[in-house]
């Protein structure tokens, strides 16, 4: 007997390693998918604010008015971040690109002040940009502006097609997890089903023949959104390591949210999963459970 007892155990215990594993594997593929979703929508927001509109100052305009004008723009809703670029400054860089200075042989600086604006995510399109545009060009300090409306278009249609695609893998990938974690959960209580009937039969109800069922699917639900967020983790600190800006893109609230996610898709999955195959042995009869 008590030989027969450790093999059930065992065989227990191996069941429940293998239904450890094969959830954890699962939800590490659920984990990289909301991961990669987040941080796509951060990386479109970081290159939105990084396309630029630059603003090119009448020469009338002194430093002060500059400064001035920074300050007003900076209240806008679409500024996100300015930089001030004076007549020098330009001059410095360009001589220093060119190799050469044109106002040797010109006889003044060539160069105007500028204004560079990285526009807030929301505002970098095309219809943003022209009412933008129009407004800045009635400012009577503003002799010019230029903006990369072509790139700005391809930004935003590249970032569209990317954001679908990990939509549809993510809806794809749910369904498919649901149904590799819903047969795994269904052969570990598949070994288990004459002692659900035998329960049945002596009178339990089915809340107390499911609950002990249900208890254990939750358990190992949480036990293996545990190691998949430990080998997220472990990748994600991989990829600072050799990418170190990578935290422009993946914040905090990225990494809590995937976290959370793996957490709730286990602990969701694993006892829905359960909770159906239990039903489905408790609604059979007898004879039927020798026929599967």
């Amino acid at each position: 007997m008590s030989k027969k007892r450790k093999k059930t155990r065992s065989r227990r215990g191996l069941q429940v390693v293998t239904l450890c594993i094969s959830t954890t594997m699962v939800l590490l593929l659920l984990g990289m998918v909301v991961f990669f979703v987040l941080s796509a929508r951060n990386l479109s927001a970081h290159m939105k604010e990084n396309l630029t509109v630059t603003i090119m100052l009448k020469d009338s305009v002194s430093v002060n008015d500059a400064h001035l004008f920074c300050r007003e723009l900076y209240h806008r809703p679409y500024s996100h971040d300015i930089d001030y670029i004076s007549q020098e400054q330009a001059q410095r860089e360009q001589v220093k690109e060119l190799g050469s200075d044109p106002s040797e042989f010109l006889g003044f600086n060539p160069f105007p002040a500028t204004l560079e604006i990285r526009l807030n995510a929301d505002y970098a399109c095309r219809d943003s940009l022209k009412w933008i545009a129009k407004e800045l060009k009635k400012d009577k300090r503003v002799s010019d502006l230029a903006y990369m409306e072509d790139l700005m278009d391809q930004v935003n249609v590249n970032l569209s097609r990317i954001s679908i695609i990990l939509l549809v893998l993510a809806i794809l990938l749910t369904f498919v997890s649901f149904s590799l974690i819903s047969n795994t959960v269904r052969l570990s209580i598949y070994a288990n089903r004459f002692v659900i009937h035998t329960m049945k039969l002596v009178g339990a109800s089915w809340g107390f023949i499911r609950r002990p069922f249900l208890r254990q699917a939750i358990l190992v639900g949480v036990i293996a959104a545990v190691f998949a967020n430990c080998v997220l983790g472990a990748g994600i600190y991989g990829l600072y390591l050799t990418q170190p800006g990578i935290f422009d893109v993946v914040t905090w609230e990225v990494l809590t949210v995937t976290g959370a996610s793996v957490l709730v898709f286990g602990i969701v999955i694993t006892a829905l999963c359960a909770w159906l195959a239990v039903n489905k042995f408790l609604k059979m009869k007898a004879q039927e459970l020798y026929k599967i």
